[in-house]
């Protein structure tokens, strides 16, 4: 049994992270930690012998453990992360990985020197319809893949306002360094994982002052866009246009990723797959249909992580690939700054 010690049990370890270790039969939550105690010792309660730190320190000291997980505040994830490794724990982080470059450095540079596995939540890249794109991707039944777009939308969906996920030194930023993570490493990877070379972004916060959707107005620090578009290029050539919101006077929601190629092309629009080629001149859509029962997508990549530590599958997120998202996160934080594209 592989024992894992959980840091930061809030909501996002209570609903995504927690399911996946517990429908794996080969690991034992041995601990719990937070800087708000009352919360682990909570969530320990369903854990018979489980101990519970208030300082992840002393949950990193305990030689029993093999495997710490993180869903912190952003601020801390390279920290733990990095202090984890030096006690030769493997590491499953909540992303995004870090809240600047240096730090996402760091983490790599750790592991590789630990010599354990490192690795962050990815996990859009799980569902069927973005695992079947994968499959043509790497069979090259997509062709070139040269123009994308992506993004995320909210019409009203500040999570946390004027909590640590609307306080930048907390976060790291707004819808961007939240909903971004996502799609653009869908997009990536989708797409065989081209290096990016140049960034133009922009950012607004316009909706900070305003009352929320029950006329409350707003407490606590809002110093993070609540909007971010942008525009990156990479090294083959391909360029993707991005634009995350968590408030926009639009029509509807909608969370979209699109690529075309040079044989085929595929939208992801709120999850739903369409995929067109070409067939004697005539654009075809090959859509093909997909089971309604489906592993959720948190536990699937925690499964991964686990498979991964036994040595029964092959790591397919890697600190590298953290490493190039930060860069092109703090890049569009950069450009929309300056106003200036800011090459890689």
């Amino acid at each position: 049994m592989l024992k894992v010690g959980i840091i930061g049990t809030g909501n996002i370890c209570k609903h995504a992270h927690l399911p996946g270790w517990l429908s794996h039969k080969e690991v034992e939550l041995v601990a719990f930690c937070d800087a708000f105690v009352a919360s682990a010792e909570a969530m320990a309660k369903d854990f018979p012998g489980a101990k519970v730190y208030e300082d992840y320190k002393q949950l990193l000291a305990d030689p029993a453990i093999d495997i710490v997980g993180i869903s912190t505040p952003n601020l801390y994830h390279s920290e733990i992360a990095i202090a984890a490794l030096k006690q030769g724990k493997h590491v499953f982080c909540e992303k995004p990985d870090a809240v600047n470059p240096d730090e996402a450095q760091k983490m790599a540079d750790e592991a590789k020197k630990s010599g354990k596995l490192l690795m962050t939540m990815r996990n859009n890249r799980f569902s069927e319809e973005a695992q079947y794109v994968k499959l043509l991707q790497e069979q090259g039944r997509l062709g070139d893949l040269y123009m994308g777009r992506c993004g995320w939308i909210r019409r009203r969906g500040i999570p946390g306002r004027g909590g640590w996920f609307t306080t930048k030194e907390l976060s790291g930023g707004g819808p961007l360094i939240d909903l971004g993570v996502h799609m653009i490493d869908l997009a990536l990877w989708l797409s065989g994982n081209p290096k990016p070379v140049s960034v133009t972004g922009t950012t607004y916060r316009k909706f900070a002052d305003r009352p929320d959707a029950s006329g409350n107005m707003p407490q606590g620090t809002f110093d993070v866009e609540d909007l971010a578009a942008g525009f990156i290029r990479f090294d083959n050539g391909a360029s993707l246009q991005i634009e995350f919101s968590w408030a926009s006077n639009v029509a509807q929601e909608q969370k979209f990723l699109e690529w075309r190629g040079t044989e085929g092309g595929f939208s992801l629009v709120n999850d739903q797959l369409k995929l067109f080629t070409e067939d004697a001149g005539v654009l075809v859509d090959q859509t093909p249909h997909f089971n309604d029962s489906k592993v959720p997508q948190h536990t699937a990549n925690i499964h991964h992580f686990v498979e991964c530590v036994l040595g029964r599958e092959v790591p397919t997120i890697t600190p590298e690939h953290g490493v190039d998202m930060i860069r092109i996160l703090s890049a569009i934080y950069k450009s929309a700054e300056t106003g200036r594209e800011v090459i890689l």
